[in-house]
């Protein structure tokens, strides 16, 4: 992942980063992401953890895309404290779509970095 700033990102990506970290203040989650699929609708996730199961905040946002009907995505963006973005996590996009962006984002909005699924 490079380093990448706001203003460098494009208006439809900064939503993205609006709603992850709406999401994510919304329920005190850890983890806060977002996913804009190939029509353009977003959908995001929160990291949960229960006692009978975990799902992290980019692959819950991913799945309510393919649930949806999602067949692509074009961008995907995660809130985090974490210095990356989780492997499985990418996985999970590339499973939908290779080649979009992946943005990773600090809590207080901060583009921290960017790569490719």
């Amino acid at each position: 992942m490079s380093d990448v700033t706001l203003e460098s990102v494009s208006a439809e990506d900064r939503k993205l980063l609006t709603m992850a970290r709406s999401a994510r203040a919304r329920i005190g989650a850890i983890e806060g992401a977002a996913v804009r699929d190939g029509d353009g609708r977003t959908y995001t996730g929160v990291s949960i953890n229960l006692p009978s199961f975990s799902v992290s905040a980019l692959r819950l946002a991913v799945a309510s895309a393919v649930a949806a009907g999602a067949s692509t995505l074009e961008a995907a963006l995660v809130v985090t404290e974490a210095s990356m973005v989780d492997g499985q996590d990418l996985a999970a996009v590339r499973d939908v779509t290779t080649g979009i962006p992946v943005y990773l984002a600090t809590p207080d909005g901060t583009i921290a970095a960017t790569g490719t699924a």
